[in-house]
């Protein structure tokens, strides 16, 4: 690989560069489209998806079929106004809810960790290195995702030596690169140390017990507890997330994701009175509708807030009036015959 080549692979995060090789390949393989296409064949495409793809799965498709053209040199068919009203036409007819992880509250976040934490002395005293280790390392992979509102690809990224920590203050981690950031110039993050359910203390025990010094943070742990050289796949802590809930008794289980740490801890600060730019600074949104989607306030929440709206009433008005101690009478109405 040539040094321009690399520098080319470099610019695109490899998630996004495997989503768009699928999008691509569906395109020209499975649906049989002709690259480079035209605006009919474009149009086309997303009339004969429409019903069975998101919306959001679609525009992703768009995005994957615009960057082939781009770089390959050929006119982008994508950004025909035929393709945008085809679009418009599809979110009219087929609209659809938004999904999105349910988040993770503050108190099933406290269940989890006295979980983890009995569990992983549980594994110590039995002698079982593999569980104690995946133990420690599910609860600093827990804890820094839930307080710093990282995204799963984020987690999976740290490397230990873009990570300093000062016990008993916290701790910050520079990513080189990361979703928001587009023109990867790197973001540093800090987390502080806690009374209670502490991300630094929790990533301090699982550094101990790993014995690494460099490279990624968080590995992959096999059945005799042999940690790997690479880093945690992506798609790997959804289910590792599910596990542990269903392990630590949560129900509904398969309803979370990485993102419902993310939701859960703007919804956490959002209650504790951040404003949203504070949010958006902190977590790193750099616009305010991403940062809207992940503030759900609670029915109780809700009913505060219209509560605190409402006029206030009268003193007077909230006396109940006098029972008259009076019979009532009937008073007999006669209509006269016929």
């Amino acid at each position: 690989m040539s040094q321009v080549e690399t520098y080319l692979e470099a610019a695109n995060r490899k998630n996004t560069r495997r989503s768009y090789a699928s999008a691509v390949r569906h395109f020209e393989v499975e649906w049989k489209g002709l690259l480079p296409a035209t605006t009919e064949t474009i149009a086309r495409y997303l009339a004969d998806h429409a019903a069975t793809l998101s919306l959001n799965t679609l525009q992703h498709r768009l995005a994957a079929l615009s960057r082939w053209h781009t770089e390959h040199g050929f006119p982008d068919p994508t950004k025909a106004p035929v393709v945008r009203q085809v679009l418009r036409g599809i979110r009219t007819l087929h609209p659809a809810k938004e999904k999105q992880a349910k988040p993770l509250q503050l108190d099933t976040l406290q269940r989890i960790d006295t979980w983890l934490q009995q569990a992983a002395a549980a594994e110590r005293v039995q002698g079982h290195r593999a569980g104690e280790l995946r133990h420690l390392r599910d609860r600093a992979l827990l804890l820094l995702g839930f307080w710093r509102g990282f995204r799963a690809d984020e987690l999976v990224r740290l490397r230990i030596e873009h990570i300093e920590v000062e016990p008993g203050e916290g701790l910050t981690c520079f990513l080189p690169r990361s979703k928001g950031d587009r023109n990867a110039e790197g973001r540093t993050f800090r987390c502080p140390a806690l009374s209670r359910l502490c991300p630094v203390s929790a990533y301090e025990d699982w550094l101990a017990a790993s014995g690494f010094t460099t490279g990624p943070a968080f590995r992959a742990i096999d059945q005799w507890g042999h940690m790997a050289n690479t880093e945690l796949a992506t798609n790997s802590v959804i289910p590792i997330f599910r596990r542990i809930f269903a392990s630590a008794g949560i129900e509904g289980s398969d309803q979370y994701s990485s993102h419902s740490l993310r939701r859960g801890f703007a919804g956490w600060a959002n209650a504790n009175g951040w404003d949203i730019k504070e949010l958006m600074e902190y977590v790193g949104w750099r616009d305010i509708k991403s940062a809207v989607r992940y503030l759900d306030a609670s029915t109780e929440e809700l009913k505060k807030r219209f509560e605190r709206g409402l006029p206030a009433v009268p003193k007077e008005s909230q006396e109940a009036p006098p029972v008259s101690s009076k019979p009532l009478r009937s008073k007999i109405i006669r209509f006269p015959g016929k």
